[in-house]
């Protein structure tokens, strides 16, 4: 549950003598502006639904919990493709906007890649609350004048949705790029949005922009990012939304397992998949910067915090000294991120408030320069596109996501991640 949001309003106070004289309820004198504040309200939230007609929140707790008890993520509504094939979304300069939350690792993945990329004129983005002070109506505009967003006047990201599709019942879920032209949520399978925004939108970057997702090495990296998935990226929500023991342990236990493949492997790779930074470390970042400081909240027993993995531990603060990911993932935001009631209170305050507060996460998250070791470029982060490379020699295909889209729920059970390499082993070791 998020905090109660408010929003500064104005009126004009009229304390001229005349209009006290007349009762007149018009003012002839400079108006004075008195600041109000608003809360955002259950009431006003249900009212600004009526008004749109959009439908409550469905709560994953109970609708996307399967017989086990464990927690099957719905498909993404949205997974048109951008591409140049008849049919495909194309990609324009000023046309879409990321709409995404502070808490969300999925919706981080994206803003970090357009930073990126260069991109921040070429696709806007903004930020989304809860509704109200139960978000009964999901993410909202609470922060905002009127609570609605300003590009589009809307009030909650779900009505994206039904403009795309009137017939839509599921979670309006971020990261959702929006037409922000047409009003309509396009696309939020973020399995394949960040690839979308390296590949479609190579003609907006700059020049010397990074090659996150090397054409030659696609394979590799989309078959290593369907693995993340159910294993890290998921890890939390596994943990945090099942019902059962017997779910939680199996959610506990892949997750842990796959940190240690993870540490192993950054034992002699600077980044994932070598030397070079690749769409995947944004993957893991976005999600492992969130676990200290956020996600341990509602996992219960942390078995071994993410600071006491020498390697990833390493890692993660090299990725961090790199000002676009810490775009929507400042561990301080992170941890200090919801309702805080003032010292004399209460009795009993959390550890975020009472210690993370204090924590001088820049002195904490410092890069040591160690990992530099590992590269055989210490000083390049990033593969960068060969010279005289057209678009069309950049474009090619991305991998449609089969299994975690798939309608069927035994489909989209975590279990069914694989990979065809041990995760442990980088199979571009050299390469990249």
């Amino acid at each position: 549950m998020g905090p109660a949001i408010f929003v500064p309003i104005f009126r004009k106070s009229d304390n001229s003598e005349e209009n006290k004289m007349s009762g007149c309820g018009c003012s002839f004198s400079p108006a004075e502006e008195i600041k109000e504040e608003v809360k955002y309200t259950d009431a006003l939230a249900e009212q600004f639904a009526k008004e749109v007609g959009v439908d409550p929140r469905p709560n994953e707790t109970l609708v996307e919990i399967d017989e086990r008890g464990a927690f099957i993520r719905q498909p993404n509504a949205f997974i048109q493709p951008f591409g140049d094939e008849e049919g495909d979304l194309k990609a324009e300069a000023n046309r879409y906007g990321i709409y995404w939350a502070t808490g969300c690792n999925w919706s981080n993945r994206p803003i970090i890649v357009r930073d990126l990329l260069g991109l921040q004129d070429v696709i806007s983005d903004t930020r989304v609350t809860h509704s109200g002070e139960t978000n009964r109506y999901g993410h909202a505009f609470g922060d905002q004048p009127g609570f609605k967003d300003p590009k589009t006047g809307a009030y909650f990201l779900s009505e994206f949705y039904k403009r795309a599709n009137s017939d839509f019942k599921g979670r309006a879920t971020t990261p959702t790029l929006v037409d922000i032209k047409e009003k309509k949520a396009v696309n939020n399978d973020y399995h394949r949005l960040t690839n979308y925004i390296e590949v479609q939108f190579r003609p907006f970057q700059p020049k010397d922009a990074p090659d996150l997702y090397p054409k030659k090495f696609r394979k590799e990296i989309d078959e290593f990012n369907d693995w993340l998935f159910p294993h890290v990226n998921n890890g939390h929500y596994r943990m945090a939304f099942c019902q059962s023991p017997e779910a939680y342990d199996e959610a506990y236990e892949d997750f842990y397992e796959s940190l240690e493949k993870l540490d192993k492997r950054l034992e002699t790779n600077r980044f994932l998949f070598g030397d070079y930074i690749t769409d995947s470390d944004v993957r893991v970042y976005v999600t492992l910067v969130r676990w200290d400081v956020s996600y341990f909240h509602n996992i219960g027993p942390v078995k071994k915090p993410i600071r006491d993995y020498k390697n990833i531990w390493g890692y993660l603060r090299e990725l961090y000294a790199i000002p676009a990911f810490r775009h929507g993932s400042d561990p301080q935001v992170l941890a200090l991120d919801g309702p805080r009631k003032k010292l004399g209170e209460v009795l009993f305050r959390g550890y975020n408030d009472r210690i993370l507060s204090k924590v001088d996460f820049e002195k904490l998250w410092a890069d040591d320069g160690e990992r530099r070791k590992l590269s055989k470029t210490p000083d390049e982060l990033f593969l960068r596109h060969p010279e005289g490379e057209t678009y069309e020699d950049y474009a090619g295909p991305i991998s449609k996501t089969i299994i975690w889209n798939s309608p069927k729920w035994e489909d989209r059970n975590p279990k069914n991640g694989t990979l065809s390499v041990d995760a442990s082993i980088n199979p571009l070791k050299g390469l990249l």
